[in-house]
């Protein structure tokens, strides 16, 4: 097989195949004399080499933006893509040797993710778009601003930032921490989903905090005074906490459709109510009953409503992940499926991005609007769940609160994206978890905290700067290729056509007329 300029080429599946062998063998013998983790530096940057030194033989994938530019070869893609392809693969690979190192002996797991970060050099090398690359460039800038602010406010009250960060590392990074941010991961994704719907939609659902609690509340007396055999118990508190979570977002969506009121106030003033509707009926003369001496709940559900565990012994636990971790998975697979793959998906971001536009075309606006705010409430009732059916098995006064405003700053961090919200709730949970060493050492635990709100305003600041950045780039490229193709289609010395411009002598209006449509 031959390029156009006679020069052999090599098919993509060998250059991969080539690829992954170089990386993995140079990790392999490499791990003999270095660290794992500097020999697996090594060996995927290897693969990377290749991959760059054979880009010239290897028929090149079409890399097309989304609004139609081509990529190869613009400054954009050589200067960001590159790099940005470099860093994932051996973040990648790190990543997924760390992980299978719980497991596995430390040869095979360096080698597996010798293999992991090798075929991603070839394949982010060929496929990742400059725009995606504008996204991880912002996410890393927001990062690394986010650690500097943290380190100042360290230095000025004279702890050494490096011991800090260190020491939040190997907490964070211990198996029971692991498991726990597994956990808490869980309900900050249903959140951040929840309120994800509604930011598609250009509707801030700030209510997601009272969905959730007024939800679990109900559901866990139906679970509680109703006793149901499995999998029916579990089915039946599950449509409940839908069904008042919807209800309760449901009457915001109503009043901004009706009566133009903005689901801000509503959603808020809506908090409030369901905070004294909990009131009310957490009592032992309504649906509560005396779980301890300081404490009231609703009654304790039976084992058979119970949502088993997963047991955590290949991270190294003795703790159990919560079952209904697979929930939130379907939750995110359904809102990437209804987002990018169904008519009411393309209808919500077309309205969200303009509404005017969307009445024009024919969509009812009001409808999506309540739609958008009934599914959006909807998610929100199903956050409670993972506590309330897999380790608290009751709805009390010291049942989780606040999570849905967490959930908010998740759904920024990951940009609404189904996908970008696992990392982003994964990274909150992180610095959750690992500021929970800091007291022992006598630091202050509220450094988590300055750093969870600074990473959030750099990522949505940072990132709207590089995206307009982006954007205007892209219409540069269109234009260029614009005129390319405009210059290339004009025919060389061509002879005037009759009619044109070298015709004399006056013309017809049916001719002005043509001209001019």
């Amino acid at each position: 097989m031959t390029t156009t300029d006679n020069r052999r080429s090599l098919p993509g599946p060998a250059a991969f195949a080539i690829a992954v062998v170089l990386g993995t063998g140079v990790t392999f013998a490499l791990d003999l004399a270095l660290l794992w983790w500097a020999a697996l530096i090594v060996g995927v940057t290897a693969a990377f080499a290749f991959v760059v030194v054979s880009a010239r033989i290897v028929p090149p994938e079409p890399r097309v933006a989304a609004a139609g530019t081509q990529e190869q070869g613009t400054t954009l893609h050589n200067t960001l893509v590159v790099p940005t392809a470099l860093v994932l693969s051996v973040v990648a690979g790190l990543l997924s040797t760390w992980l299978l190192d719980l497991q596995l002996i430390e040869p095979v797991a360096v080698a597996i993710g010798a293999v992991v970060g090798s075929a991603l050099t070839f394949l982010l090398f060929q496929r990742l778009s400059a725009l995606l690359a504008l996204s991880f460039a912002a996410v890393f800038a927001a990062g690394l601003i986010a650690i500097a602010v943290t380190a100042l406010v360290l230095v000025l009250s004279g702890i050494a930032p490096m011991t800090t960060f260190a020491r939040m590392l190997e907490y964070g990074t211990r198996p029971d921490s692991l498991v726990q941010i597994i956990n808490d991961s869980t309900t900050y994704y249903l959140a951040a989903v929840a309120v994800a719907i509604g930011f598609k939609m250009k509707l801030f659902n700030i209510g997601v905090d009272g969905q959730y609690r007024l939800a679990a509340l109900l559901s866990a007396a139906v679970g509680g005074y109703l006793i149901l055999p499995p999998p029916f118990s579990q089915i039946l508190m599950i449509v409940v906490a839908v069904a008042v979570g919807g209800a309760w977002a449901g009457i915001a969506g109503y009043l901004k459709v009706a009566r133009g009121v903005s689901e801000v106030i509503s959603t808020i003033m809506l908090n409030a109510i369901a905070t004294g509707i909990t009131a009310y009926l957490l009592s032992t003369d309504r649906l509560a009953v005396q779980i301890s001496t300081n404490n009231i709940g609703t009654p304790p559900l039976p084992e058979s409503s119970w949502v088993p565990g997963i047991p955590a012994g290949f991270l190294g636990s003795d703790r159990e992940i919560l079952g209904l971790v697979f929930l939130a998975v379907a939750v995110g697979v359904g809102y990437s499926v209804m987002l990018n793959r169904t008519r009411f998906g393309f209808e919500l971001r077309a309205t969200g991005q303009s509404q005017s536009a969307a009445d024009a075309s024919g969509i009812n606006v009001k409808k999506m609007v309540f739609l958008s705010m009934l599914f959006s409430g909807m998610v929100a009732g199903l956050v409670g769940l993972p506590q309330l059916l897999g380790s608290a098995h009751y709805y009390a006064l010291d049942f989780p609160t606040g999570i849905g405003f967490i959930g908010i700053a998740i759904a920024l961090l990951g940009r609404n994206h189904p996908v970008g919200i696992v990392f982003a709730a994964m990274f909150w949970s992180f610095l959750t978890q690992a500021a929970n060493i800091l007291p022992f050492d006598n630091i202050p635990q509220e450094i988590a905290v300055i750093a969870q709100a600074t990473i959030v305003l750099t990522v949505v600041v940072v990132y709207e700067v590089v995206h307009r950045w982006g954007r205007r780039y892209q219409q540069q490229q269109i234009g260029k290729q614009l005129g390319a193709t405009t210059v290339a289609a004009e025919p060389v010395g061509a002879a005037p056509t009759p009619g044109g411009e070298g015709q004399s002598g006056p013309k017809t209006d049916g001719e002005r007329g043509g001209e001019a449509q």
